[in-house]
This record gives C-alpha cells, sequence and structure tokens, in this order.
C-alpha cells in the first residue's frame, strides 16, 4: 500500500519546488492523494510564512493543478495554521495546527530555528530552566485546537527538534511529563488526530518522528487513528519512511488513516 503526505510545503512558503512539482513528484511515487499545507501569514516579520497578498494565488494555483491532475492524484489544499496566525479568510479543505513560536513580553522566540538560538532563549528568556520554556510552548500545544480549529496536531513535541543532537531536555522529568500529560489530556478532548512526522527524520535532525514514543504510545491506546506525514519541502522528502513506519505500527497494532477523507 503506498501512502499519501498531507503535510507539504512549497515556494510559496519555506518549501524548495513549486506545487506543480510537489504534486508530480508524489504521482512518481505513485501516492494516490497529496495535501499541500503552505505556512499560515504571521503578524510579524517572517523568512518561511507565506505573504498575505500571495493567499489567492496560492489557492488558484493549487486549484488549477487539482483539476490538471485530477485523473492521477487527488489534491487537497490545505494550510499550516500557526497559533498566532489569524484565522485564514477562505476555506482550506483542511488545517494543520501547529505551534513554532512562543510569545515572552512582546516577543516571538522561534521553536525550530536552531539548537544554538534554543539554548539562547531558554537561558535569556526563561532563566536557564529548560522546563519552564517546554510548560511555556505546551500550554500553547494545549490550547491549538481552541485557537486554529485544526484537524490535525502538527508536530506535537516539536520543543525536541535538536534534543537528540544537543539534550537539553529530559524527557523522564516530571515537569516534562505533566506539561506533556496536560496538553494530552486537553487534546484528545477534540476532534483533531496527531500526526507522526518524518520531517526531522529526512531534514538530519533527528533519529525518530515527532511525537516520541511513549506519546505514540498513549495516543494509541485511547484508540486514537493517526495522520502518517513527511513534513516534506521537497519532492524527494514526499513519503520519506512512511510505509517503513506503517509497517512497524501494523506490528504495534497503532491505527493510522489512509485517507484524509477519513478525518474531514
Amino acid at each position: 500500500m503506498k501512502l499519501s503526505t498531507y503535510h507539504a510545503h512549497t515556494n510559496f512558503c519555506d518549501g524548495k519546488e513549486s506545487a506543480e512539482e510537489m504534486i508530480v513528484g508524489a504521482i512518481k511515487l505513485r501516492c494516490p492523494e497529496i495535501g499541500i499545507s503552505g505556512h499560515s501569514p504571521l503578524p510579524f516579520e517572517s523568512t518561511w510564512a507565506m505573504k498575505e497578498e500571495i493567499i489567492p494565488e496560492y489557492v488558484k494555483t493549487l486549484k488549477g493543478l487539482r483539476k490538471k491532475y485530477k485523473d492521477e492524484i487527488k489534491v487537497y489544499i490545505g494550510i499550516e495554521q500557526d497559533y498566532y496566525s489569524k484565522a485564514p479568510n477562505w476555506k482550506p479543505d483542511y488545517i494543520i495546527g501547529s505551534v513554532h513560536y512562543i510569545e515572552v513580553n512582546g516577543e516571538y522566540l522561534p521553536v525550530d530555528q536552531s539548537a544554538e538560538a534554543t539554548k539562547h532563549n531558554i537561558e535569556a528568556y526563561f532563566d536557564n530552566d529548560p522546563y519552564a520554556y517546554c510548560e511555556a510552548y505546551y500550554d500553547l500545544v494545549a490550547d491549538l485546537y481552541n485557537k486554529t480549529k485544526c484537524d490535525i496536531i502538527g508536530h506535537f513535541d516539536l520543543v525536541l527538534k535538536f534534543n537528540e543532537k544537543m539534550p537539553l531536555i529530559d524527557t523522564s522529568h516530571p515537569r516534562y511529563v505533566e506539561a506533556v500529560n496536560k496538553a494530552l489530556e486537553a487534546l484528545l478532548q477534540t476532534p483533531a488526530h496527531f500526526e507522526i512526522n518524518t520531517g526531522g527524520i529526512s531534514r538530519g535532525y533527528r533519529t525518530k518522528p515527532y511525537p516520541d514514543e511513549p506519546v505514540i504510545l498513549y495516543i494509541s491506546q485511547t484508540g486514537h487513528k493517526f495522520v502518517l506525514t513527511s513534513d516534506a519541502h521537497e519532492s524527494f522528502h514526499i513519503g520519506w519512511l512512511l510505509d517503513e513506519f506503517a509497517r512497524i505500527f501494523d506490528n504495534m497494532n497503532i491505527k493510522y488513516i489512509t485517507r484524509l477523507e477519513e478525518i474531514l
């Protein structure tokens, strides 16, 4: 079974290829579906989010490509809605809700910029307390559905992006575990589905997907289905390791969707 991905970026935001190149790449891989999920515009300067003024072109382009390739692949037009973005003034096919920043005293601190930036922000804004940093992050994640009305929870523990190579956070620490559990408790009461995201692996930051295995196991025990995504920023990364993880999850009886219509 060939899996699809619904977390993918193009050069409308921080992707490296055009929407058509990404769609053709998915067709070559024999994916039955693809969802393009451009980063939502932000209320502050950003080098990776879409600008508000290009949203009409984004939607028009994808609608045209959906029609052009309708006999070869099903194309969904989505958005990765950041916690701090205003609600879209158009109707996406689906929404991925994500937290990329923590706001502190009017400053927006990026969660996934670099290991060095993360270390600096913990030291400068959280009195060198990594668990205060994590608590602030997961407080936002807990509120993600309320804020974005998302269909998919994006990279739940993105705060750990650099932790394998620069360990700043002990994920067994009681405060970290409590922050995670509070966010899970809130989100598991919503209709949103968690993604299992291999993007950190394909870009060399991690050796395992988001979220961490204990979180995956906990969510699976509640009976919730996951959405498997590759968070691709180029066609080479479409479907990255999704089939391999699907086989692992089948053996572990972890449930996941195979068509987006299952959760919409």
